[in-house]
């Protein structure tokens, strides 16, 4: 199926989360030669006897049929997957750039919904959290029927809101990963999956801390660095006034004189957390808001 499909112009026409993920999902599932199995196994391994007290779903009636005898099939460790789906609802996030469909927050729970759909197909055990400075609101980790419902209509609630100087401080905008993400180590303490969606605007040895804590107890953490199409390309034009996504703060200037020390500096900048994040074994993906959904799922899966 052609990427177009699964554009950020089309999903943006659908207005509900849920119905936007229930689309992307099916029209992916509905492409791949192979289900996605995050975590329950199905693999084959041997046969042993059967002893009295065996589960009879698990008995091999072929291998009775045609030997008269009992054995039972043994599979791989059947494990569900533990997994938290992680979204930044801090006010940069709110950035939609003229080439955008959709905002970065709106891009963020449209993915995160999507592949939460992809693990509760197979009752994977899946919690949502939304922060920005602190941790806005937490759903625990369940695999019930109405899960989706309750992390849509949670995401839903918490669109990014500008917030004043007062309310907000440079030590909100730029210290939350290690506090924040120790919280949620804690509070997810079952070891599994991190899915980490945020445009990363912080300091960098914080969020390396952040990451060791969700780290620490074996569990695997995957991080969606998302960014609109204006921050990775800066093609601005003209005299522009800049006003600050986190901080109360405003810029005037001619961004073509700019545009190679920004996009210099963004390069290092990318540089670095993608180093950060390889050092402490984390699969991290780097997503402009113009990217298919499709694409997004297939790295989630890789």
């Amino acid at each position: 199926m052609p990427n177009s499909y699964f554009s950020p112009e089309t999903i943006s026409r659908i207005a509900r989360l849920q119905v936007r993920a229930r689309y992307v999902v099916e029209g992916f599932l509905s492409g791949q030669h192979r289900s996605p199995f995050f975590g329950s196994s199905v693999d084959f391994k041997q046969h042993r006897q059967y002893v009295p007290g065996d589960d009879l779903r698990n008995l091999d009636w072929k291998v009775l049929a045609k030997q008269d005898k009992f054995y039972i099939k043994q599979y791989e460790a059947q494990t569900n997957l533990n997994a938290a789906l992680i979204v930044d609802s801090s006010n940069s996030m709110n950035y939609q750039g003229a080439k955008s469909a959709m905002n970065k927050y709106d891009y963020a729970c449209t993915a995160a919904v999507s592949l939460g759909h992809l693990l509760l197909r197979q009752s994977d055990a899946v919690g949502c959290a939304r922060f920005n400075a602190d941790i806005d609101s937490l759903i625990p980790q369940h695999s019930q029927g109405n899960q989706l419902d309750t992390i849509c209509a949670m995401l839903e609630e918490g669109q990014p809101i500008k917030r004043g100087k007062a309310a907000m401080s440079e030590q909100d905008s730029q210290f939350w990963p290690k506090p924040v993400f120790s919280r949620l180590a804690q509070t997810y303490s079952r070891k599994g999956m991190f899915f980490i969606f945020s445009d990363l605007f912080v300091n960098r040895d914080d969020l390396f801390e952040g990451i060791k804590a969700l780290r620490a107890r074996g569990s695997d953490v995957v991080i969606f660095h998302i960014l609109d199409d204006d921050e990775m390309d800066f093609e601005f034009s003209g005299p522009t006034r800049f006003e600050g996504l986190e901080m109360p703060q405003t810029l005037r200037c001619n961004p073509r004189a700019l545009r190679d020390g920004y996009i210099e500096a963004l390069n290092d900048y990318l540089k670095e957390v993608a180093k950060g994040c390889a050092a402490n074994q984390v699969q991290y993906n780097l997503v402009k808001t113009s990217t298919p959904l499709d694409a997004v799922l297939a790295k989630a899966l890789q």
